[in-house]
């Protein structure tokens, strides 16, 4: 991965951040067959890397009311968000994963390509301790076909994570 930062933005709110922040990045294209339904191993098949690296971004509803109702969760793609360890993190009973819909308005990104970095609407977030075991990750970019290259404690800081163990 370079030091410097990436020169060719792809304008989305995620580069754009990256950008401003001076954050190392490197942009991952590829073209995104509308065929498949499961985004992010199809990123890192695209990609050329281990699911373990690649960073699937997911909301979840707490049932309160207000800005707290939703959380995002970030866990690597070959594995899946574990509802209950999300809601032990939150201090909580339960959670559900939220309605698409509300997610995709949430965040200003569409399902499939909702990067955790630059949302519309900033949500508590928990990253998914697997991250730190690697030196770099990947994230959606804000589109599908475009994933972003970060090292997770970039990831962590920009998206004020708090990291736990909320896959299985």
């Amino acid at each position: 991965m370079s030091k410097k930062k990436n020169t060719h933005s792809t304008g989305t709110p995620a580069t754009t951040l990256l950008d401003r922040e001076s954050v190392p990045y490197t942009v991952h294209s590829y073209v995104h067959d509308p065929s498949v339904e499961n985004y992010g191993m199809e990123a890192a098949e695209a990609i050329g890397v281990p699911a373990s690296r690649v960073f699937k971004t997911l909301l979840v509803s707490t049932g309160e009311p207000g800005p707290a109702a939703l959380v995002v969760g970030i866990v690597p793609v070959d594995r899946s968000l574990d509802l209950k360890a999300m809601a032990v993190a939150l201090g909580l009973k339960k959670v559900e994963m939220a309605d698409p819909a509300v997610a995709e308005r949430r965040t200003g990104y569409v399902v499939g390509g909702i990067s955790p970095l630059a949302q519309r609407n900033r949500s508590r977030t928990l990253l998914d301790a697997s991250a730190l075991a690697h030196e770099t990750v990947y994230v959606s970019g804000g589109h599908r076909g475009l994933d972003l290259e970060l090292a997770p404690a970039d990831l962590q800081r920009l998206t004020e994570a708090d990291v736990a163990a909320i896959s299985h």
